[in-house]
Formats: C-alpha cells, structure tokens, sequence
C-alpha cells in the first residue's frame, strides 16, 4: 500500500493523502495557540500578553532543533525507501530519536544556566520580565518532551503513516487546550500555566508516538538494540537537518528582531504584534502543512529516479500552494478587525493590529514558493539550496531589511519588512531552481 501511494497514485491523490492529514493537524495546533493567546489575553494583562510574545521564539527554537532530527531524517529516509534500503532507514530512525531526546536535555540545561541574560536579549523589560520569566522556565524545562515530539511526527510519514503523525499532534494540542484555561484561568498560573499545558500536552504526544512506532511500524525503530551508524549517514542527516532547522531558528530571530525594533514604540505595539502572529499562523501553518507534507512524495521519487512523476508533483505543489496563499492573504486581510477582535476586547490594541497583519499578507504568495523550493532541497538532499533559502527568509534578508526599512521609514518599515523579504527570497528561489537541476 505504501509503495503504490509513493509510486503509482495520481500526483494530487497521494499529495492530498499526505498533505492533508499535516494541514489538519497544524490547523489543530493553530487552534490551539489561539485558545492559548485567547485566556492569555483574556487577562486584560497586556504586559502578560507581551511577556508571552517575548518568550515564544524559545519554543519555536526547539521546533527547529526538533526539525534537524525529524526534517533531516525523513529526507534522507525516505530517499533511502525509494532505493529500496528499508534496513538502512530504520537505523538511521533510531538514531534520530535518541538524538533528539539528548538534544532536548542539552538545551534545557542551557536555557535554564543562561535564563536572565537571554531573557534581556529576547526584550525583555522591567514590567515584562516577570510574565516572560514563568513562560520560559517552564518551557525551557519542557525541552526535552518538546523536541523529541518534531521528529516522529516527520518520520512517521515516510512510511505513508500521515494520519497517525496527525493524530499525535491533535491529542497533544487538544489536552493543551483543555488544561490552558485550567492552568491559566483557574489555577491563576497565568503565563506560567500557559507553559505547564503546552508541556504536558507535548509529552502526550510523545507517549502516543512511542507507542504507535512500537506496535504498528514495520520500517521505523527506537529500538536501540544492536543500532549502529557511521559518520558520513551522520553527516548526511545533518546536511538536511541543520537547514530544515534554520527555517524555525530563524523564524525565532525574526520575531525576536521583529520585538526588539517595535520596544521603541511601546509595549502596546509589542502586544499588538503578539496577537498578530498568533493569526498570521492561520496562513503560515496551512502553507508549510501542505509544502511539506509532499516531503515524503518528492524524496521517495527523487531517490526512485522516477524523473517523470517527480516534474508532475513539483508542477502541482508549487501551483496549489500559491493558489492557496493568495485566498488566505485575501481572507485575512477582510477579517483583520474580527480576527484580532477574537483575542482581545482593547479596541486600541485592536486597531494597532489591523495593519500589522495586513502588511504580513502581503508576501503570503512569495512565501508559498519559498516553502514549496526549500522542501523540494531538503526532499532531494540539495542542502546548499536549502541552507540559503533557509538562512535567508527570516534571516540573514530579512535582517538586513528590516534594519535599513526602519531607518529609512521608522515604524512603517518595521511592518512591512516580513512582506520585502518574502520578496526577495522568493526571487533567490527561482534562481537557486534554475540553477540546481532536481
């Protein structure tokens, strides 16, 4: 069944098959951050509010070290599943998870080591260290459960498991919902309640994984019994990984950038900007849902060397997601007042919002080709390709952008500097295209 799936299928039949049950459980995790920003704001706290926002690119850091073990080792399994190298695969899958669950132990014990000057770096302030405070301990200390989480869900799909990758992510973001007005509301916790349920929904997930690996996979492991690997395997799951994680690591530096050139313009701008992300993920999530959800589809055809099927997917990826981008930027947009108006009940917060997640639209086509290149690098292990287009986004462009656009046009610029540099890196996608032959 897996092989016709990868191999025989119609392109937007298998595409759909593995696309979509990713697409629905981002969209789960979406609501989840909503319902989550929704009882924090419900506070009426907006130095709360804008801790929280402060100390979000931590978790998104560990998505992204999550994706170097999860991204990395479904690209180059599932290439070696296209060889026919099954045994192969399901080393490298052990590996991947160990790696994962020794990376997350790391990086608590740092975050936890270096709190308060990191905390400073990210903009924390006098009246907002303490809400950002709680959020990130309780987070950092959750690293483990929350990185290991990001790599079976991405390996779990080379085996054409996509349905059970969602139902993962589902069961932890509905327990997350279910304790976040217990944790935040009730209990009074309030930033740090918020914390607590994303952990343990995270460790939920973890347990459903392990269990489902252990019980229905036939081509994945996290026995470590008689498990061995070498350097150059190694090196190859880095190749891929390592930019697949920049994507998140950087999405940490453009919000952290993002927060630190609006903190001139008030904590009320920081709240503002806060929400909008939260909504803009609306956008976001579904876009790199079905990108990436063909992940498995491109690397399968890429290692087969099935160059004729393969051209048929990349026609339809990068056709249906931009199509997809242009109706969400359009609907977000037309909400913006009700969207935000969700979330918070300050009118003027509201108002301040309306044109940030307007101004995020306007790149949402452009980020569609950036996504759909990037994955089509990682899927046929163009790590070159994928490290520019990763370190550049939200990155390296996005930097250098939003540093002249707000010397050049002070607050404005700031707004508009995401939507410049989708630009941008889009056009650095269609060369790096042209010029990497897939």
């Amino acid at each position: 069944m897996q092989n016709e799936l990868f191999e025989t299928m119609p392109v937007h039949k298998a595409y759909f098959k593995l696309g979509l049950p990713v697409v629905f459980g981002m969209v789960i995790s979406l609501i989840y951050n909503m319902v989550d920003t929704y009882f924090i704001a419900q506070t009426g706290n907006t130095n709360l509010v804008a801790g929280v926002s402060i100390g979000a690119p931590i978790f998104t850091l560990m998505i992204a070290l999550g994706d170097i073990f999860g991204l990395g080792g479904s690209s180059v399994i599932s290439r070696l599943f296209g060889q026919k190298l099954d045994d192969n695969g399901k080393r490298l899958s052990v590996f991947c998870f160990y790696g994962a669950l020794l990376c997350g132990i790391l990086i608590a014990a740092i975050l936890m080591i270096f709190r308060s000057p990191i905390l400073y770096l990210l903009g924390a302030d006098a009246e907002t260290m303490p809400f950002a405070s709680q959020y990130y301990t309780f987070i950092a200390l959750g690293a483990p459960f929350i990185i290991v989480t990001y790599t079976p869900s991405n390996l779990l799909r080379t085996e054409g498991f996509a349905t059970a990758s969602m139902i993962g992510s589902i069961l932890g973001a509905v327990i997350n919902m279910i304790l976040d007005p217990i944790f935040i509301a009730v209990l009074g916790l309030g930033a740090a309640g918020a914390a607590i349920a994303t952990v343990i929904g995270n460790i939920c997930t973890d347990i459903f994984f392990v269990c489902f690996l252990l019980m229905k996979s036939k081509r994945l492991s996290i026995n470590p019994i008689g498990f061995h690997i070498n350097a150059a395997e190694i090196g190859q799951i880095m190749a891929i990984g390592i930019p697949a994680s920049i994507t998140n690591l950087t999405q940490s530096l453009g919000i952290a950038l993002t927060n630190r050139f609006l903190l001139p313009y008030g904590n009320d701008k920081l709240a503002a900007m806060g929400i909008v992300m939260k909504v803009n993920l609306i956008a976001v999530l579904i876009l790199v849902g079905f990108a990436f959800g063909a992940q498995p589809l491109i690397g399968y055809n890429y290692g087969a060397k099935n160059q004729a099927r393969l051209k048929e997917i990349l026609r339809f990826c990068y056709s249906f997601e931009c199509s997809v981008a242009a109706v969400l930027a359009v609907v977000l947009s037309l909400a913006a007042p009700a969207m935000l108006g969700m979330f918070i009940k300050d009118d003027a917060i509201v108002t301040i919002g309306v044109p940030m997640l307007r101004m995020q639209q306007l790149g949402m086509i452009f980020m569609a080709v950036v996504l759909v290149t990037t994955c089509t690098f990682q899927s046929a292990g163009k790590a070159w390709g994928a490290f520019l287009l990763s370190a550049s986004r939200q990155g390296v462009i996005f930097a250098i952008v939003i540093l002249l656009a707000s010397k050049m046009f002070g607050y404005s610029g700031v707004l508009l500097s995401q939507a410049v540099s989708d630009i941008l890196t889009a056009g650095l996608a269609v060369i790096l295209l042209c010029r990497m032959k897939i």
